[in-house]
Parts: C-alpha cells; sequence; structure tokens
C-alpha cells in the first residue's frame, strides 16, 4: 500500500487531521496506518457521520466507536439529514456528509477520505457516461480546498486489492455495507458488473484511466488560468459581462468565459444545452430586446451590451412618508435613504415646509433639471444613464407636496436645488 508523498507532506504539516470513517474497509485501513505512525496519531481524530439510511448505522457507530477506542483515538458522531429530492440517495447523502463536516475544520486541518485508484475508475466511468467535460473528467482530486482546510484522498493511487492485503495482515476488522451488492445504484452496478469484464481484457484498466484523469485534470488547470485571463476584460465592476467583448472571442472560448462568468457568481456549472440557449435566447438578441431566461435561483438578463445575472429578492417597494425628524427612512429589507446637511442640494427651507413622501415609479413622470431646458421624462433619463428597465422600478422617488423633486440620488429638480452657501440636504441611497 503506497500513499501520496504529496498527502503525507500535508497530513504532517496540519494542526488537526480528521478521517472521515465509516467502519469499512477501505477508511478503517487509513485510520490504522494513521493510527500507528507517531508523527499523526497525536493529532488524529475519527469522524463518523450517521446517515440513518441503512438499519445497521447505530450497530456501525459503535462498531466506529470501539475500534477508535482500540486504537486510542479520539472519536465523534455527527448525525445528518439527508433531503434527496432533486438529487440521487448517494449525492444526497455525500453533500449532507460534507456539510457536516466541513465545520470541524480550522485553518489548516485536513480531513482524509478513503477514495482508491478503483473509486477513481468508477468516477472516470460515470462522469463519461454522463458526457462530462474535461472538468468532470478529471474525477477526483487528491487535494482540494475544504472549509477553512483541505481535504485530502491519500489513497488515490493505491488499489483496492493493496488496502485489503494490508487489512488482513495486520487482522483488521471491518463492517460491510449490504447496499454495496444492490446494483440499483448505478456506481454498484458499474463496479459489480461491468468493471470485472473490462478487466478481463484489460488488466491494468484502473491505473491506466486514473492516468488518464490526471491528464484532463492538468488540461482543466491550464483552461481555468486561460478562462479566467478571458473573463478578466469582459467583467465589469457590478459583475456584469460586456457581451460586446465576449463575441470577439472563438466560439469555444466564449462557452469557457460564459462557464468562468458562472463560477465567479457562485453558480452551478451549466450544462451544454442551457449555454447554447443562452446565446441563442439572450446573448445573440436584437439590442434593444429584453430577453430574460431562468437559472436557479435568478435569472439572467440583457440591457445594451450588458449581461446581468439577477437574483429574486423578497423587497416590497412601498410608498412612504419621510417624517421632518427622521434623519434617514428604511425602503425595503435592504434599501434606505439617508439626507446629509451640505451647502448645495435640496433646499432644508423646503423640505421642513413640505409634506415628504416617497413612491416608485408608476407611468409618465417628469422633472425639470437644474441647467437645463424643459421637462423630461423619467425613462429618457433611465435611458440616458444606462439604467437596466428591472433596476428603474427599485428607485425611490422623492416627493414635496405630492410633486416629483428628486430621484434617489440621482437628480433633483430646479425647483428645490440651491446651488450654494445656504442650507441643503443630499440624499444618500444605500443598497
Amino acid at each position: 500500500m503506497h500513499i501520496s508523498e504529496t498527502s503525507l507532506i500535508l497530513i504532517n504539516n496540519a494542526p488537526r487531521v480528521y478521517i472521515a470513517y465509516s467502519g469499512g474497509l477501505d477508511s478503517h485501513v487509513l485510520l490504522h496506518y494513521c493510527a500507528i505512525n507517531p508523527t499523526i496519531k497525536p493529532k488524529l481524530s475519527a469522524i463518523y457521520v450517521h446517515h440513518g439510511l441503512q438499519k445497521c448505522a447505530d450497530d456501525w457507530e459503535q462498531h466506529c466507536q470501539q475500534q477508535a477506542l482500540q486504537l486510542n483515538i479520539p472519536f465523534k458522531t455527527l448525525y445528518v439529514t439527508v433531503e434527496s429530492r432533486h438529487k440521487s440517495p448517494e449525492a444526497a447523502a455525500r453533500e449532507a456528509r460534507y456539510q457536516a463536516l466541513q465545520p470541524l475544520l480550522k485553518e489548516g486541518d485536513v480531513l482524509l477520505v478513503a477514495q482508491h485508484r478503483e473509486d477513481q475508475l468508477e468516477t472516470v466511468l460515470l462522469q463519461l457516461f454522463r458526457g462530462a467535460g474535461i472538468q468532470g473528467l478529471s474525477a477526483m482530486a487528491e487535494v482540494s480546498s475544504f472549509g477553512n482546510g483541505l481535504l485530502l484522498r491519500p489513497l488515490l493511487e493505491c488499489s483496492q486489492q493493496s488496502l485489503k492485503d494490508y487489512a488482513l495482515k495486520n487482522a483488521l476488522c471491518w463492517v460491510e455495507d449490504p447496499s454495496n451488492q444492490s446494483n440499483d445504484f448505478r456506481r454498484n452496478f458499474l463496479r459489480n458488473n461491468i468493471i470485472p469484464q473490462l478487466k478481463t481484457q484489460w488488466e491494468s484498466l484502473d491505473k491506466t484511466v486514473s492516468r488518464s484523469a490526471q491528464h484532463c485534470s492538468n488540461a482543466q488547470t491550464l483552461l481555468k488560468k486561460l478562462g479566467k485571463d478571458l473573463l478578466q476584460p469582459c467583467l465589469s465592476a457590478d459583475n456584469s459581462l460586456n457581451i460586446e467583448l465576449l463575441l470577439k472571442s472563438e466560439p469555444p472560448q466564449q462557452a469557457l468565459v460564459v462557464r468562468e462568468w458562472f463560477e465567479c457568481l457562485n453558480l452551478l456549472m451549466p450544462s451544454v444545452a442551457f449555454i447554447q440557449q443562452l446565446f441563442k435566447t439572450v446573448i445573440k438578441t436584437q439590442k434593444n430586446a429584453n430577453p430574460i431566461l431562468k437559472y436557479q435561483q435568478g435569472c439572467i438578463r440583457r440591457y445594451q451590451h450588458k449581461l446581468y445575472y439577477l437574483t429574486s429578492t423578497d423587497d416590497i417597494y412601498l410608498a412612504k412618508i419621510w417624517s421632518t425628524n427622521q434623519h434617514s427612512l428604511q425602503l425595503s429589507a435592504s434599501t434606505s435613504l439617508q439626507k446629509i446637511t451640505t451647502r448645495s442640494g435640496i433646499s432644508q427651507k423646503k423640505w421642513h415646509e413640505s409634506k415628504v413622501s416617497i413612491r416608485y415609479r408608476s407611468s409618465g413622470e417628469k422633472i425639470a433639471l437644474p441647467y437645463r431646458e424643459g421637462h423630461h421624462t423619467l425613462k429618457k433619463l433611465f435611458q440616458e444613464a444606462n439604467i437596466p428597465p428591472w433596476e428603474r422600478e427599485k428607485i425611490p422617488l422623492i416627493y414635496f407636496n405630492e410633486k416629483l423633486v428628486a430621484i434617489a440620488n440621482l437628480w433633483v429638480s430646479k425647483t428645490v436645488f440651491i446651488r450654494q452657501n445656504e442650507p441643503c440636504y443630499q440624499i444618500k441611497w444605500l443598497r
């Protein structure tokens, strides 16, 4: 059995080491290996995640606790609830397990999981059958960020047979999960039926596929850097994407930039079909179009030459009265207005003589601005300022005695504007 040198260095340098310990062969071999290492043992803990999905879960917990006690290793159980409404039971259990383990790690700590070379083979084949790209075919990384620490897979270079040999040599006692024999799960179907047949023709299949996964991982690293470099000039300060700059790239690069943009926004990676739909229905529509494409909990919208991702909001925008003695006014859960005393801006005298109210756009509003002739519609002003349509309905309008005198902190009516040398208010719109 061979432990990765990279993992060993990281384990030795970590202040605390946790093992995700299920009691099965793989995790028990890893626990035993670390427990007999005098450098690792003082900072080692075994963590059992209790999903409650198996009738034997309580018995397995007791078994794990006893084994940890025999090895004189601290033991802890984490209880989780698995919700699998929108994903497979396997994926839901894995997500619940990682969510429970992540808070344990402080800066520099490591969590060890016991996936080996055959697990990597199964993962690559499952990703291949799903039509995954280079990132998916990279399969499981040996080292990855995890909460405030790192997640390590130190056995990825080990065959399952080498783990069995280690367990038998050291007379280890482990539990067998009966669900591993059920071919209802695709991974088990591969493990029990397909891979043994493949190995009759390709005996070293786990080695060669693992090597291919590493090649894909190296290529993904290069693509990642290229994607960041291509995204940078297209990305605006408000995280919108410049369509004109995007379309100057070749089509494969355009898709790469869009995926990098999604990652920048902490969104799930889109499918090929979704990216095609995005380009067809949003990106390549006419400049004055106003398309909407839903994605996860929000939507993608276009305004002029920019692409925006907008999340849904619970904010409710209602008309309000701004009392004279109020320095600030809360408009919604996430927005407010403040008035700041200055020597130019809205006349304090007119403010205190008026009934001040806040409303939102309905239709046809106009305002007369200082240094400009005539009255101007809000629609025209918003267009001049390149304010996207979905933002316009959220902009607070300030009224004195039912007359529009200001649009948030953007414009002030000439009827209340004072240039200098008189007590005034300026409006600060906090979002």
